[in-house]
């Protein structure tokens, strides 16, 4: 239906005092009068919110309040939809445990509790004991999201990762388990993870430097001063970060260097507590490897020699450079290999092709393969992790659309598939009551462009409709086809659920990606605006109502197809939006920039990289013309999509366009990327961005008066 606009007009929005900013970038002026919003200490604003500068403070808090004032008629139905919500999580809902030597090792969560707890049993039956209560050491503290939670080797000890600014620099802890308290010890400023060394003595960890760029891979001993760590291997140069894990085997750390473009992998020897990085092989340009060690051999995913869509080799553990490779499974385009899992006896494959995954599963010594197969339209598969190497069984997930996540172990020698558990939805779900369904929309220069839909059974498919749109397209990552308790509120209304599975991302293997990245990132944005017509010209819906949805690069495509096609939509969401990209793209010593070349272009020193920016960076792009409403998500200690971006942005919006809205903006304060960490607080979150979705199609949003010049 069409909601009436308010009797009394709206309060107009902020007036944001304009300082123009002017320079010369290959021959062409650049002019950006809100420039001045970005901090000169914003690395000091990640660490300590409370030092962001006064007068961007102002800018801030007044968009906030504007956004509160304009959202307030919505309160009822957001509590409404939250309850709803809440309604569907088994609030003391556990997973499936892990085994490893005599415990069982799982997380679960309290009733009402908003983090996890992270416990263990004997496998013979004892009593449960808590390692780490989350509710407990987040009360009272406004952000608070733990990273990696794990045992040491001998069962012991306890390393635990923490955000506490949502800045995602995280503390590392050491709790020793028999005392159930943590040492005196705090690593600080890292990226989260760690790997414990075989004899629990310590554990490998990645520092991050001050632009927030991970660098630099040291090793702690338990127990002593952080500040005697030794550094094992740094990066120098800021185009590559740094990440470190634990090989399946449990025999290595595995440092990987990487960018948007190649990668490069060095073994440490977790036996060894005086181990020093060993180069597997040297990093090239376009050459990208993941390694696994199985016995004497290490096993690698790579596009090696062409194998656009990846193939697996293996190589002696003794020689693993890539002059050793031999092919275990050749490449085939179009099967995108996924993910390698190794066990004693069989190589398990991730893989998708046609757009649906697919688990394969490879006997060593026989040669025999088999897949695991799935029948419905659209679904998405994943590998569950794994604690023990030597294990008979594979943990694997499956979900789609319309049916809650399932969590099987199939046994490898009886290929017995056992359900350990189904997400249980407590105010009741059936899935015979949705449906869901995959299209093709064809793209401006022919190309096919899945879109998965989740609707109502009985919903009258005449056009009327509203569709919430979601997309992303960026870093090659694909989108789930994936059970969302969530989205049902909005399906039970009336909507279509709907995602684009645009270029940019890897849904239909390397290719989708690579045609969606540097110079070809326009095609990102016409298939998405291709999926939205498509659904009005198939029938599901109509023009002016659709919302679109995106978040972080997807928020880069909100910025861009409204710019391009705003008439098709009754509102967006941009989510964390990276909307600025040439200003951030010309600024190199923003943490994520130089990396960030390999995937959108280097305007610095590539004219052509810079012209093709320009041209479609929502930013500069903005237009006088009508926008229809727009809800712009930020977060003050986002370290990815920087607090100033979609502040920019709204500003920039509200004065040049000629009618249409509202444009609002909210910061979360006390958050970053993410957004609200606890699990419920997150409910509001997202029920803040539905009750919008629902009032944009509802007509329930009068454009906003023009606000006073600054």
């Amino acid at each position: 239906m069409t909601g009436q606009a308010p009797d009394n007009p709206p309060s107009p929005p902020p007036a944001i005092p304009k300082q123009v900013e002017q320079r010369i970038v290959h021959g062409v002026a650049l002019s950006d009068e809100y420039a001045w919003l970005k901090a000169a200490n914003w690395q000091e604003v990640l660490r300590d919110p409370a030092a962001l500068p006064s007068d961007i403070r102002a800018v801030i808090e007044a968009e906030n309040a504007f956004a509160r004032t304009v959202l307030a008629p919505e309160e009822g139905l957001r509590a409404t939809l939250v309850k709803e919500m809440r309604g569907r999580i088994k609030e003391d809902d556990a997973e499936v445990p892990l085994p490893d030597g005599p415990w069982l090792y799982y997380s679960r969560h309290r009733e009402g509790g908003q983090h996890p707890l992270f416990c263990r049993a004997t496998q013979a039956g004892g009593e449960e004991e808590i390692l780490l209560d989350g509710d407990e050491q987040g009360a009272g503290k406004s952000f608070f999201e733990l990273g990696e939670v794990r045992h040491s080797p001998d069962h012991a000890k306890l390393a635990w990762s923490v955000d506490e600014k949502g800045s995602e620099l995280h503390s590392i802890r050491v709790r020793d388990l028999a005392l159930g308290t943590d040492g005196a010890e705090t690593v600080v400023d890292t990226d989260g993870g760690f790997v414990w060394m075989a004899d629990s003595s310590g554990f490998y960890y990645v520092r991050v430097d001050e632009n927030h760029r991970p660098s630099e891979v040291f090793r702690h001993v338990a127990g002593t001063d952080p500040a005697s760590d030794v550094l094992i291997f740094e990066e120098r140069d800021s185009r590559w970060f740094l990440h470190v894990r634990r090989s399946q085997s449990g025999a290595f750390a595995i440092i990987v260097v990487s960018d948007h473009d190649s990668s490069e992998c060095h073994l440490l020897d977790l036996h060894d507590p005086a181990a020093r990085p060993r180069l597997v092989e040297p990093r090239a340009a376009g050459l990208r490897y993941e390694v696994e060690h199985r016995g004497d051999r290490l096993y690698f995913r790579t596009n090696a020699d062409g194998a656009e869509d990846f193939k697996i080799a293996s190589a002696p553990l003794a020689t693993p450079g890539k002059a050793f490779w031999v092919d275990e499974v050749p490449h085939q385009r179009g099967r995108m290999i996924v993910k390698a899992a190794l066990y004693p006896d069989y190589l398990v494959r991730l893989e998708r092709e046609a757009g649906l995954p697919r688990i394969a599963i490879r006997h060593f010594e026989s040669g025999a393969e088999h897949a695991i197969a799935f029948t419905e339209e659209a679904y998405h598969l994943s590998l569950g992790e794994r604690l023990e190497y030597e294990s008979r069984e594979l943990r694997f997930t499956y979900s789609s659309m319309t049916t809650p996540r399932e969590t099987y172990d199939y046994h490898f020698a009886t290929r017995e598939r056992r359900l350990r558990k189904r997400q249980i939805v407590p105010s009741g779900h059936d899935p015979a009551q949705y449906a869901t369904r995959r299209l093709f929309a064809i793209a401006a220069d022919g190309e096919e462009v899945p879109v998965s839909l989740l609707h109502r059974a009985d919903l009258r498919l005449d056009g009327s409709a509203p569709v919430l749109l979601y997309g992303y397209g960026a870093y090659g990552s694909p989108m789930p086809a994936s059970f969302s308790a969530n989205r049902l509120s909005l399906v039970d209304r009336g909507f279509i659920y709907a995602i684009a599975h645009i270029r940019g991302g890897t849904d239909k293997g390397w290719h989708w990606y690579i045609d969606g990245k540097l110079d070809k990132k326009p095609n990102t944005f016409a298939d998405f605006i291709a999926a939205a017509r498509h659904l009005i010209a198939a029938g599901y819906t109509s023009q002016g109502r659709i919302v679109a949805e995106g978040g972080s690069a997807g928020g880069m495509l909100m910025g861009a197809v409204v710019n391009m096609a705003p008439e098709l939509f009754a509102g967006v969401i941009a989510d964390v939006p990276f909307v600025d990209v040439l200003n951030t793209m010309l600024d190199a010593d923003l943490p994520l920039t130089p990396p960030e070349w390999l995937e959108w272009g280097n305007p610095i020193e590539d004219k052509a990289a810079f012209a093709t920016i320009r041209a479609y960076s929502p930013y500069d792009n903005v237009a006088a013309k009508r926008y229809p409403p727009i809800l712009a998500l930020g977060g003050l200690t986002d370290p990815r999509v920087t607090y100033w971006e979609p502040a920019k942005w709204v500003a920039r919006l509200r004065e040049r366009m000629t009618g249409g809205g509202p444009i609002l903006l909210k910061t979360n304060m006390g958050a970053g990327h993410g957004g609200a960490s606890g699990r419920f607080e997150h409910l509001e979150d997202i029920a803040l961005q539905f009750a919008f979705a629902l009032a944009c199609v509802e007509g329930r949003y009068a454009a906003t008066p023009e606000p006073a010049l600054a």
